[in-house]
């Protein structure tokens, strides 16, 4: 840890097997757990807390201040969780008043340029490819993947086990399980090969899309569709994510792609 040409804080809480490389600025009020690397000319600022066997590639700045003219200077964290990469030139602001941090699960990985706004809470396992950017308030579930260059509107939702395609746009809150993808955002399946790989059976599998069918495919409205699946189908740990997801939404959720669409 010992790197002379890295700044350290004094006050800063740094695990005594962390690699700092040279150029690094910690500031005060940070602490890094042990077995993380920090890769030289990454920025950690006030209110960080890094967790075990991270890595934070150069460039990085993290717990930078919130971009909301309504934040006042009130202390604020980021906390990131063991095991997770954070790569090149991402940012990650801390949290304002609203929720007081900003957090990133374990087992993570945050690609290059990736920006996570204040007060976004990111759970376990997610990745976010290059360029992925997320407002203000959102929600992300364990296991999500969002393509590259994403862009994600402030307070959107997003559910477990999740697979958004790349460059888009997603003002919509997306359920669990689901694939999403076009323009505008739109279901188009469950995250199948996702959930074979987790572990997932195939007939749970079954169920899934089953569930699915009925909110995208049988042309009911939500309401209807949620309605039948609670009267008619068996409830389950997933079937009560899903209902409970789509309960909660304040946006809304993504919808069913129509090929007749202009």
């Amino acid at each position: 840890m010992n790197q002379p040409l890295a700044y350290v804080h004094p006050q800063a809480k740094i695990a005594p097997n962390v690699v700092i490389e040279p150029f690094v600025t910690i500031h005060k009020n940070v602490e890094v757990g042990e077995g993380t690397w920090i890769g030289s000319n990454v920025t950690i600022m006030e209110g960080a807390r890094i967790g075990k066997n991270c890595r934070i590639f150069p460039g990085a700045v993290i717990s930078a201040i919130p971009q909301d003219l309504k934040f006042a200077g009130e202390e604020t964290t980021v906390e990131v969780g063991d095991n997770t990469t954070i790569r090149e030139f991402v940012t990650v602001n801390r949290g304002t008043r609203e929720s007081n941090k900003t957090v990133i699960g374990k087992n993570c990985l945050l690609m290059a340029y990736v920006h996570v706004a204040h007060d976004c809470f990111i759970g376990n396992n997610c990745i976010l490819a290059n360029a992925a950017n997320l407002a203000g308030h959102i929600v992300i579930d364990d296991y999500a993947i969002l393509g590259g260059l994403s862009a994600v509107h402030q307070f959107v939702n997003i559910g477990a086990h999740v697979m958004i395609s790349g460059g888009s746009l997603v003002r919509k809150d997306v359920p669990p399980f689901t694939k999403a993808a076009r323009d505008p955002l739109s279901f188009v399946g469950i995250n199948s090969i996702g959930l074979r790989r987790r572990g997932f059976s195939g007939e749970k599998i079954n169920e899934i899309q089953d569930i699915y069918r009925h909110i995208y495919l049988r042309n009911l409205n939500v309401s209807q569709a949620i309605t039948y699946i609670e009267t008619e189908m068996p409830a389950t740990s997933e079937r009560d994510e899903i209902l409970s997801f789509i309960a909660k939404s304040s946006r809304g959720i993504m919808k069913g792609y129509s090929y007749h669409e202009k």
